[in-house]
């Protein structure tokens, strides 16, 4: 275990998504002698009659993990915190034509804030995820670190940036120390029954539907031309909101008259106050690639020092490898990122996060991305 919390029996309250992590995560810190409750979040609700987000399903499975473990295991409601707190936001960045991550919103205002008020309310020493990640305590300079997983393909460190030292002084990851191959093994040998179940991927409130489809029953559709990098028109776009800079599908423009054949488009720029979506033709386009970002919000685990140049590495993304970067972070909240060599689609509204080796120091949210002008 990697927080130091949990050195002496704790009673610890888990939350239990209904899949195999959370699970596992509840059957170590009782077979570690803790006492152990287990807490079913509902985040979302205005679907319920169409069971997009299957939180019923998931509640059962959590329920029926609870009942192998032997935990008692509570449901509760989050849904207008996470409205107010997580969805508005995602709804006020699309429409200024960003591309949010509501899933790193979601874990520093509702599982360690809204969740963790609510643990420590029923006498609660630490909640538990099973998030893939770890905290350290270091007893050096008295900051809790966080670490990533072990298992570099599920390491989820770069959503929970935004932890505080109060947040992570009472997290504990019981999985972040495991491959996600182990977890499986441990979910078959105790017989749990979601052990075999399937990990969930995106948004909950949206779910299994068409992204555009749910997104348009509150944003409205504006629709505007989609020009090339010469200004020519090849198509018409249905509301900037709709895409993401990076995106090839579903543009259609594809087989357009006058539109030329060869590279894939993809889009590169979309220009707000006049409604226009840019596109580009190959992947290695030049308006494609950044080596510097700008990035506001900043949420700093260990702060840096502002002004001082602070070598690195970074994602601008989730699904992306680390790459070298200097950082240069301001007193506003504000910071740079340097790279030593282009990023691809750097998308406002996404987070960059920054590293020191396995430690996560924090990150922020992408504003701007350019092109540092040569000497």
């Amino acid at each position: 275990m990697s927080n130091d919390l949990l050195h002496r029996p704790a009673r610890v309250v888990v939350g239990l998504s209904g899949g195999v992590d959370s699970a596992v995560a509840a059957w170590l810190l009782k077979k570690q002698g803790h006492e152990v409750i287990g807490v079913f979040m509902k985040n979302w609700e205005d679907d319920d009659t169409e069971s997009h987000c299957a939180a019923a399903v998931d509640f059962v499975d959590a329920a029926a993990v609870a009942d192998v473990l032997d935990i008692d295991i509570a449901h509760v409601n989050f849904s207008r915190e996470y409205r107010e707190r997580v969805f508005a936001d995602f709804l006020e960045q699309h429409r200024r034509g960003r591309t949010p991550n509501p899933d790193v919103l979601c874990n520093a205002e509702i599982k360690f804030k809204a969740f963790l008020e609510h643990a420590m309310a029923i006498g609660a020493d630490a909640i538990a995820t099973g998030h893939y990640a770890r905290v350290r305590h270091n007893t050096e300079t008295g900051w809790y670190e966080l670490l990533r997983g072990v298992d570099p393909s599920k390491d989820q460190s770069y959503f929970l940036y935004r932890l505080t030292q109060q947040q992570l002084s009472k997290a504990v990851f019981p999985v972040g120390g495991l491959l996600k191959t182990e977890v499986r093994r441990i979910a078959r040998e105790i017989g749990l029954p979601n052990a075999a179940k399937k990990d969930s991927t995106g948004i909950c409130f949206i779910g299994e539907r068409h992204f555009r489809t749910f997104l348009t029953r509150y944003l409205p559709l504006q629709r505007g031309p989609i020009r090339d990098e010469n200004g020519v028109t090849l198509g018409e776009h249905c509301g900037l909101p709709f895409y993401t800079l990076g995106q090839r599908k579903g543009l259609g423009i594809g087989g357009v008259r006058g539109v030329p054949e060869g590279a894939s488009w993809y889009v590169a720029r979309k220009d707000i106050p006049a409604n226009t979506l840019w596109v580009v033709q190959g992947h290695e386009h030049p308006w494609l690639l950044s080596d510097t970002l700008h990035a506001s919000d900043a949420s700093w685990i260990a702060p840096p020092t502002p002004g001082v140049a602070t070598m690195g590495s970074a994602k601008t993304r989730y699904r992306q490898r680390d790459v070298a970067c200097t950082l240069r972070a301001a007193e506003d909240g504000r910071f740079t990122l340097h790279f030593a060599q282009p990023q691809w689609a750097v998308t406002p509204g996404q987070s960059a996060v920054v590293y020191d080796g396995e430690v996560c120091l924090g990150g922020g949210v992408i504003d701007a991305a350019g092109t540092t002008p040569s000497s």
